[in-house]
């Protein structure tokens, strides 16, 4: 049987053939989707005051408008893994590309709730294969060891484009309005499938395929087997808290709950989002060296949900400010707690890195679509619970209810990925 918790192997690896240019130059291209991804999710975070009543909604309403994106996103992540199976990888970016430029502009010229919808659920669908894309090619093309690493770097690489929606977007919004972000995003779209269409191969997938349904099936089979199935809780409630904190809920929290500028949370919202570039890289980096990779995540995922907590119970008239005598934490106690649970709640290259390691080779590309849903699902999910707490309780309440549910999902991967529990690769 093999265990979800060795995580390394006791003895080195043999050294393994150096990664080419032209594989590391289409990495890089695809996983330039998964940056225009991040923006787009983003965007609302430091608009929502200006685009709610352009668009002739509350906050909470956008809010929970904006989850349309991720429902749509997760709801493709099956589709499309089975079609990076059946399609070139390349000819799958290039739809999704397409479909990227058309939500981003339906999204400027959005001027209600019903059009705003319409934009959110194309660019969810469009957007939803960004990562898959890269994250494909690398574990059809390299080795398990430098699969770890380059998941790492994608996801650093991907997550910089919500170094885009901090204070560039912030400067974008206060100078040319919310909707210029959109027109940018579009632009940048049709330069990098120009790129894409250059620099990427087309490679068909070999062998024999199963029939469509039977391939989508088996992705939701596997996600909930007894290998999977404590990954993918993790996988729903990890990356949930990371995106909706920074896509949505971060930027009015430092606008008023802290009362800063939106440049001022522009710049703080920058500091949060160099931890969640670094910290993939790091993590793919260090991965080979991690022994008990089920043990760092759930001690990584239980003291961010502190964290969470901290910042929720310094606002003003909440308990660990009364406890202080101050009248809310101070700006520079939330910028370091926010930068500090960004880097722990984005070491997603571990959870990658166990899903790799229990299932079968082929069933890799299958896993990763599972896991995927996973991710995203549950930052719809989140993104919809969230909106009525906020609307009802306040964003205090929106944190609170954040770390319960990190904490709370935290511990039940790690009671199912127990030796006891696990069985062999599926």
């Amino acid at each position: 049987m093999t265990s979800v918790e060795t995580s390394l192997p006791t003895k080195p690896e043999p050294i393994e053939t150096p990664v080419g240019a032209a594989l590391i130059a289409a990495l890089l291209i695809l996983t330039c989707g998964h940056v225009l991804s991040n923006m787009l999710r983003t965007t609302p975070a430091l608009a929502i005051d200006v685009m709610a009543p352009d668009l002739g909604v509350t906050p909470q309403t956008l809010a929970a408008l904006t989850s349309t994106y991720h429902f749509f996103f997760a709801m493709l992540q099956i589709p499309i893994g089975v079609a990076l199976d059946r399609y070139s990888i390349r000819s799958v970016s290039l739809v999704l590309f397409a479909g990227t430029v058309v939500g981003a502009a339906i999204a400027a010229f959005s001027t209600g709730p019903v059009s705003f919808f319409v934009s959110q659920a194309t660019i969810g669908m469009a957007t939803s294969g960004m990562l898959m894309c890269p994250m494909t090619l690398a574990a059809k093309r390299l080795s398990p060891a430098q699969f770890g690493m380059w998941s790492g770097i994608i996801l650093s690489f991907g997550n910089s484009g919500l170094l885009l929606s901090a204070s560039p977007l912030a400067f974008i919004v206060e100078s040319f309005g919310w909707r210029a972000g959109y027109w940018t995003a579009a632009a940048a779209a049709v330069v990098v499938a120009a790129l894409v269409a250059i620099i990427v191969p087309v490679a068909r997938p070999e062998g024999q395929q199963r029939a469509l349904g039977a391939e989508m099936v088996s992705v939701f089979h596997l996600g909930v087997s007894r290998a999977l199935r404590g990954i993918v809780i993790l996988a729903f409630v990890s990356l949930a808290m990371q995106l909706v904190l920074r896509g949505l809920w971060a930027g009015p929290w430092l606008m008023t709950v802290k009362g800063l500028s939106r440049i001022e949370a522009g710049h703080v919202l920058l500091l949060f989002t160099l931890a969640l570039v670094v910290s993939p890289a790091v993590a793919g980096i260090l991965d080979r060296r991690l022994a008990h990779r089920r043990v760092v995540l759930l001690t990584l995922h239980l003291v961010a949900a502190v964290l969470l907590l901290a910042m929720a119970l310094g606002a003003p008239g909440y308990p660990l400010a009364v406890l202080l005598g101050v009248p809310l934490l101070p700006v520079a106690v939330d910028s370091a707690l926010l930068v500090t649970f960004g880097f722990l709640v984005s070491m997603q290259p571990l959870i990658y890195a166990m899903v790799r390691q229990a299932v079968a080779p082929e069933n890799i590309g299958k896993a990763l679509s599972a896991s995927n849903l996973a991710f995203f699902l549950g930052t719809a999910v989140m993104q919809s619970i969230t909106s009525p707490v906020a609307a009802y309780w306040g964003l205090p309440a929106v944190l609170i209810v954040m770390a319960v549910c990190l904490v709370v999902g935290s511990l039940i991967f790690f009671a199912l990925t127990r030796p006891s529990v696990v069985r062999a690769k599926v």
